[in-house]
């Protein structure tokens, strides 16, 4: 992760030094600042259509998941916008824009369902992955909690 940060530091300073030595310093920093001002105007616009949108699933009665995700890539979008630098613009950009959202989203969620199915956990929350469900008397009880901690309430009886 580490190396991965800095090669992005790396391209940030090569990018700026690229583009201030073709258009000067003060043009350098002008266009810095006017592409967060636009890049904040349109995370603004777009994470307010990614919140109706999830709004308006929600209450059709449908699942909201690639609602709640264009959400999700709006706002990584809007906080790459602020960072200073052409190749967080440009990828921020790209995030705020709805055709390539739309294609980072079917990537991002093909790649969750390669890895397995997620279940909800519990009432205490939190996600895991389980390859079987045990129900006892019509309920599925998870087996994954810590039962000194969090003693069962009844017996889990296991069945082939």
């Amino acid at each position: 992760m580490a190396a991965i940060f800095l090669l992005w530091v790396i391209a940030e300073i090569a990018a700026i030094w690229a583009v201030a030595s073709l258009i000067g310093f003060l043009a350098t920093l002008g266009l810095l600042l006017a592409g967060a001002l636009v890049g904040s105007w349109l995370a603004r616009r777009e994470g307010g259509k990614a919140a109706r949108a999830v709004m308006d699933t929600a209450r059709a009665g449908r699942s909201p998941h690639n609602e709640v995700t264009d959400g999700m890539l709006v706002g990584l979008g809007g906080l790459l916008i602020f960072v200073p630098g052409f190749v967080s613009d440009v990828a921020g950009l790209a995030l705020l824009l709805p055709p390539t959202r739309t294609l980072v989203r079917r990537a991002w969620l093909k790649r969750l369902e390669r890895r397995g199915p997620v279940t909800p956990r519990g009432f205490g929350g939190g996600l895991h992955r389980s390859g079987r469900v045990i129900v006892v008397d019509s309920e599925v009880v998870d087996t994954s909690r810590d039962d000194r901690r969090d003693p069962p309430q009844r017996p889990v009886i296991e069945s082939e």
